[in-house]
């Protein structure tokens, strides 16, 4: 009988270690009330999660994250400059919701017109950008969609700078995660993207961030909030922990604790679960190569530096490259030609490919480049 039982037992053991060690590979659930919602890696791109992530819809206030990188890219190229004052227009003024009150004819500089539309959500500071930037409202939504275009935003379609509702003015939470990537490549939004309170007008207007998870997430350090009627509560989040940025986006939610609370609980999802690897190069990556029928018998190369790779946490130790250089490498060759690549695998998939490229040109050897170098170097003598 108790042979019985001990082999019931040690059956039962057996069975339950290997449904564990499967256990720990199944992705958690997210149990997210926002309708559309996306998370991805910041550096990267790379899509750690999704819901709804191309469904069209409003998107509030997050619509300045697409004008706060129009403003940035204008800082960069010298159009703007922080310390220069711009005026407002009646326009700009006559913006309603969320606002710092601006009157037709006030000044205020760049700088606190970012802080403003930054922290504040300013709908009539947005404006004042805008058309310092492009003459008018219009010309700068144009811009708008013109940047989303380019940077691949398939579903949306900008009508104003600051999210106001208003009929097709749509994106998408993927949409949103695009330009919100491209966005915190400039470190100097952060700026203002990580204050809680500040103020205007010297003092005279006090301004309170949005963005609630600035005094509650750990990391956090920005992005953009957003409420209207029609977009509901939305938010595009980003925060940073051990050098792994994430940015999630929540489009749609209810309310405003429940925007928060999902926000936080996909970037929580997100490092739990995902972490970067730094990619190193083998060893003779960047050796020079062997050239056939060549004016020269080597061509010096380049090949890119293979930055951070975000793996799942479970998958760290199985991260490999493979060194492949071309076994025919024949002149002439052209800078920038193709000789050879560095694969990274994980788990036995190509993941990531750079290629190692020749560092300049070699002509190929015939009589008459041999008799104009012998002739070159007779000059140099």
């Amino acid at each position: 009988m108790f042979k019985r039982v001990f082999s019931v037992i040690l059956a039962l053991v057996t069975l339950a270690f290997p449904l564990a060690a499967r256990a720990e590979k199944v992705t958690p659930s997210l149990k997210l009330d926002a309708p559309s919602a996306v998370l991805i890696e910041a550096d990267t791109g790379k899509i750690l999660y999704e819901k709804n992530k191309d469904k069209k819809r409003a998107c509030a206030s997050i619509t300045k994250v697409m004008t706060l990188l129009l403003v940035m890219e204008a800082l960069e190229n010298g159009q703007l400059k922080l310390d220069q004052k711009l005026t407002s227009s009646a326009h700009a003024a006559s913006m309603g919701g969320s606002d710092i009150w601006l009157e037709e004819g006030e000044q205020m500089t760049v700088d606190d017109l970012i802080k403003a539309t930054a922290v504040a959500s300013a709908n009539d500071a947005a404006v004042v950008l805008a058309e310092a930037i492009s003459g008018s409202e219009d010309a700068f939504v144009a811009e708008m969609n013109k940047r989303a275009k380019k940077l691949g935003m398939k579903n949306t379609v900008f009508k104003n700078c600051n999210g106001l509702d208003e009929k097709g003015h749509l994106t998408s939470a993927y949409d949103v995660a695009i330009m919100s990537r491209e966005l915190v490549k400039y470190p100097k939004i952060f700026d203002y993207t990580s204050i809680w309170l500040d103020s205007l007008r010297g003092g005279k207007t006090q301004i309170v961030n949005t963005n609630k998870l600035l005094k509650t997430y750990d990391g956090i350090t920005g992005l953009k909030t957003g409420t209207t009627g029609e977009a509901g509560c939305c938010m595009a989040a980003t925060a940073e922990r051990d050098g792994l940025g994430l940015v999630a986006v929540v489009l749609g939610c209810k309310s405003g604790t429940e925007r928060f609370r999902d926000a936080a609980s996909l970037l929580d999802y997100g490092f739990a679960n995902y972490t970067t690897q730094k990619l190193e190069l083998p060893k003779d990556a960047r050796k020079a190569v062997e050239v056939q029928n060549g004016m020269e018998k080597t061509v010096a190369v380049d090949c890119p530096d293979p930055g951070n790779m975000v793996v799942s946490r479970m998958a760290t130790n199985k991260l490999t490259s493979e060194l492949k250089i071309k076994k025919e490498i024949k002149a002439p060759l052209r800078k920038g030609d193709r000789v050879g690549e560095v694969n990274y695998y994980l788990d036995g998939e190509l993941l990531k490919a750079l290629p190692i490229t020749a560092k300049y040109d070699v002509p190929e050897m015939t009589f008459s480049t041999v008799v104009d170098g012998l002739f070159n170097s007779l000059l140099e003598l």
